[in-house]
């Protein structure tokens, strides 16, 4: 079988037109150090600290909500605020939104100053925190910022959940039913199958389709979410299980009899894999109903996934 090189990752909507093209991190320390921070960058890749603030590009409502909508689409958690009421002089404007994500991508404005800082500093907790939840606070300019206007901020700070990323190997009738079902309850699905017809951009509503071998494409997604390997073929399954634990997926999932997950196990000792690995292997995958047509198995391994969502 020829290789394919598999296609990059398409653009958002939003990606091209209202994202900002550069972020950057500036280190406390040393605040006239700017670091350049790859926009296309996962969760895996750099992300905001506590020893750095992100600065902000510019952009209006519209673009805020386009930067966090691509974000959470990549899997990128962040967080955002909004000035929700103004008292006395202060540099805010009800309606004005900032957003941070995770990986470093910041984009819009609170009204500068010393206020920003303090909701940057909020943001950037919210976005790397285990546990963030919603809260209004107020940020009083003179006696707790120093600023010599003196007002009040009433600002809104939300945690902006990201998809959970999710690659499917294998196009099948089962891999049919389940990307649009994942993909509407909060997982970025890409679809991938190396033959062309299966694996044929758009056909599968919701999911990235692309035809290709599973090793290329798989690179475009997070380890941190989950693998599914429904293939036309064993020994192709067999070898994408493979893969996936070497990769590191943080759920790695068959499609198969009680019998092909044995057999699974088997040759996953046979190779090296260690009792740890082999048992992170969820075969057959979905939670039990008696499922047996593409739909219900569908609805099992949604069910499945969703459970392992709210424990992980």
């Amino acid at each position: 079988m020829t290789k394919r090189r598999a296609p990059d990752a398409p653009a958002s909507p939003e990606g091209d037109r209202s994202a900002p093209a550069v972020l950057a991190l500036v280190p406390q320390s040393d605040p006239g150090q700017p670091v350049a921070v790859d926009p296309g960058a996962t969760a895996a890749g750099p992300s905001v600290s506590a020893g750095s603030l992100p600065v902000p590009s510019p952009g209006d409502v519209a673009a805020v909500l386009g930067a966090a909508a691509a974000a959470a689409r990549r899997g990128v958690p962040g967080a955002m605020a909004t000035v929700l009421e103004r008292h006395g002089s202060a540099p805010g404007t009800p309606g004005q939104k900032l957003f941070v994500a995770r990986d470093g991508a910041a984009v819009g404005t609170v009204g500068g100053g010393a206020v920003e800082r303090a909701v940057l500093e909020s943001l950037v907790a919210l976005a790397t925190g285990a546990s963030a939840r919603h809260d209004v606070r107020t940020f009083k300019l003179g006696p707790e910022l120093g600023m010599c206007c003196g007002g009040r901020l009433v600002v809104l700070l939300e945690p902006i959940a990201g998809l959970v990323p999710s690659l499917v190997v294998g196009a099948g009738h089962v891999a049919t039913a389940l990307a649009p079902l994942l993909a509407r309850v909060g997982f970025a699905v890409t679809v991938v199958d190396a033959r062309d017809a299966w694996g044929e951009e758009g056909r599968i509503a919701g999911a990235r389709s692309v035809a290709g071998e599973f090793d290329e494409v798989g690179r475009d997604v997070d380890p941190a979410g989950a693998c599914l390997v429904m293939t036309h073929d064993h020994a192709l399954d067999q070898r994408a299980i493979e893969w996936a634990l070497r990769r590191g997926f943080a759920y790695v999932g068959g499609v198969g009899s009680r019998a092909k997950a044995e057999r699974t196990r088997q040759r996953l000792e046979a190779k090296g894999f260690t009792e740890a690995d082999r048992a992170r292997v969820r075969m057959p995958i979905g939670a039990d109903i008696g499922a047996r047509t593409p739909d219900e198995i569908a609805v099992s391994i949604a069910a499945e996934l969703i459970a392992w969502r709210k424990q992980r």
